[in-house]
């Protein structure tokens, strides 16, 4: 069965695909009358308040995502991770230009982006906000670690480096790389992601077909 690459998020010597869609989980929750939608169902209670369905934020499992999924999480990620970097101002050193080929990196964002999407979510509680940025404040050490431990700078880039342990074959080794085009790489990647993807949810059909 196809493995994934090194690079991909999650990735180890005893990860198996199993595809699975990712589709958002529908709560009934409340929401003053005066904002719910025109095609709301339902009358107001005594307390103004009607029952909508709203989309609540799942987590997201970089490892078993399909190719189609995949492909919508990495563009919102990137979109929501550029808006973010913009926003408050983040140097390379906690959010660099090829965070998306460091697994470690991804899984900490995604986390993050997340949690932002809980905590502004319409019908969240107003204090909601202030504990994101609490957390995200707790999160930029991480990353800043992260980033440390990785390798990869503002205008350079190398795979994170593993420890081999006692029986394992050893990693190749592996060099720098100029970064001269940022968002060509990151379309490349993608790519390649959803390709491989597509690849092992095929064979795994097949391997169904076979039994």
């Amino acid at each position: 069965m196809t493995t994934p690459p090194p690079d991909h998020p999650g990735t180890g010597a005893d990860d198996e695909f199993q595809p699975e869609r990712d589709e958002p989980d529908e709560i009934t929750a409340h929401a003053p009358s005066d904002v719910a939608g025109p095609d709301d169902d339902g009358d107001p209670d005594d307390d103004g308040f009607v029952s909508v369905e709203v989309a609540v934020p799942h987590p997201v499992n970089w490892r078993t995502l399909t190719a189609e999924d995949a492909e919508y999480e990495w563009l919102a990620l990137n979109e929501w991770v550029d808006w973010l970097r913009h926003t408050f101002g983040l140097p390379a050193s906690i959010v660099p230009p090829c965070w998306h080929r460091h697994p470690e990196l991804v899984w900490e964002l995604s986390a993050l982006h997340l949690h932002w999407l809980g905590a502004y979510d319409p019908a969240q509680h107003a204090s909601a906000p202030i504990g994101w940025l609490a957390d995200f404040h707790a999160a930029q050490q991480r990353l800043r670690e992260w980033v440390a431990l990785s390798g990869t700078r503002l205008d350079r880039d190398r795979p994170t480096r593993q420890t081999t342990w006692p029986g394992e074959d050893p990693e190749p080794s592996s060099s720098e790389t100029s970064i001269t085009h940022r968002d060509e790489d990151f379309v490349a990647f993608v790519i390649a992601d959803v390709n491989r993807r597509a690849e092992a949810e095929a064979e795994f059909l097949r391997d169904g077909e076979d039994e």
